[in-house]
């Protein structure tokens, strides 16, 4: 997801130094929730062509799987979504009610 492999002298206060055998090995850098957001937007786009031009269904599907992914618990999240989606922030906002109406109708069972 982005993340950056350095030597444990490299390492930051924010990154996560993994030992082997009690001796510090490698220092992972994790990207910032922003980069992820955009990192996960790639993948998305290499998956199914350029955004923009997918149909209102397959945008919506888009929409499901960043929400799963917790794209829009970061800061300008919907706005970045809705850029990549060549669609407003309130049509992002209606496919996520649309979708969290959808799971409160589905009977628990």
């Amino acid at each position: 997801m982005g993340a950056a492999l350095l030597p444990p002298a490299e390492a930051r206060g924010d990154d996560v130094v993994l030992s082997w055998e009690g001796r510090a090995v490698v220092a992972v850098r994790l990207p910032h929730l922003a980069d992820s957001l955009d990192h996960i937007l790639a993948d998305l786009e290499r998956r199914h062509g350029p955004l923009a031009r997918l149909g209102r269904k397959e945008k919506q599907g888009v929409v499901r799987i960043l929400e799963e992914r917790g794209a829009f618990s970061v800061r300008h999240g919907v706005e970045t979504v809705a850029a990549a989606l060549g669609v407003s922030r309130f049509t992002v906002y209606n496919y996520l009610n649309r979708e969290n109406a959808q799971r409160v109708e589905k009977p628990q069972g």
